[in-house]
């Protein structure tokens, strides 16, 4: 298939996958278990690997950062440029970068497992959807673990963005904490937060859509799961372009 086909063929299923997901998502009853259950294997299991992208982040920008303005004398607004490039562009995406690596090859194996072994066929044979057993509660739970685990990347970034800025610059942490305040704008944060909304939801339907797609034995479970860890980062750098600009439109 010729990969423009192939590509609007993906796009056309991703998109049928999500419309059954909103039917079913306002047909109680919800699904609260399997909710809850994948809000701790997803969002609460990545805190770790957030934790450390965002503080060492935080920390390379600021050094990276002080050392090149401090030939133009610029090096103390380091703070401020650390605070602004982490809430709106690499706390965002990073996270969703990460998650989306663990998170969404977790949901395609999972799911694809199921589908070789014809696991998926028996709770249709048992008169239940898929749709809403499988793909509904990861893509609520990404929707709402995603921006959670985002805003704890742009704290633990500008943490330690600050500390770094302390010993480099050699000013005060009040000094700053300061700065970074008076950067950052209630719009900056909604840059972030909308973004991994939306991020959220690409590592959700991509990783199940995938697995549901699986055939092929134990090979293709291996296959589609490859495939989800390309088609996420690929998706997610493209949305984060065109997302920011349309919040630049929109906020400024």
């Amino acid at each position: 298939m010729h990969p423009v086909a192939q590509l609007t063929t993906a796009i056309g299923e991703n998109v049928l996958l999500t419309g059954k997901c909103i039917r079913e998502l306002f047909r109680p009853p919800f699904e609260w278990r399997l909710t809850f259950t994948q809000l701790e294997l997803s969002g609460i299991d990545s805190w770790s690997i957030t934790f450390l992208t965002a503080i060492f982040t935080g920390m390379v920008l600021a050094m990276q950062f002080a050392i090149g303005l401090e030939p133009f004398g610029a090096s103390m607004y380091t703070g401020k440029l650390v605070s602004l490039g982490i809430v709106r562009e690499l706390g965002p995406v990073l996270t969703a970068l990460l998650v989306g690596g663990r998170v969404g090859s977790g949901y395609t194996a999972e799911i694809g497992s199921m589908n070789v072994t014809e696991q998926v066929d028996a709770i249709r044979a048992l008169g239940a959807d898929p749709v809403r057993k499988l793909v509904l509660p990861r893509m609520v739970t990404m929707v709402i673990a995603l921006p959670l685990l985002t805003t704890m990347a742009d704290l633990v970034g500008c943490f330690g963005g600050a500390f770094i800025t302390m010993y480099e610059v050699d000013v005060t942490f009040r000094f700053v904490y300061e700065q970074m305040t008076e950067t950052i704008e209630i719009h900056d944060l909604m840059h972030g937060i909308m973004k991994s909304v939306f991020f959220g939801y690409f590592i959700a339907i991509i990783g199940c859509w995938n697995g549901l797609k699986t055939a092929g034995g134990t090979e293709g479970v291996g296959i589609a799961t490859t495939r989800t860890v390309v088609y996420i980062s690929i998706t997610i750098l493209v949305s984060d372009f065109i997302l920011t600009r349309l919040f630049l439109a929109i906020y400024g």
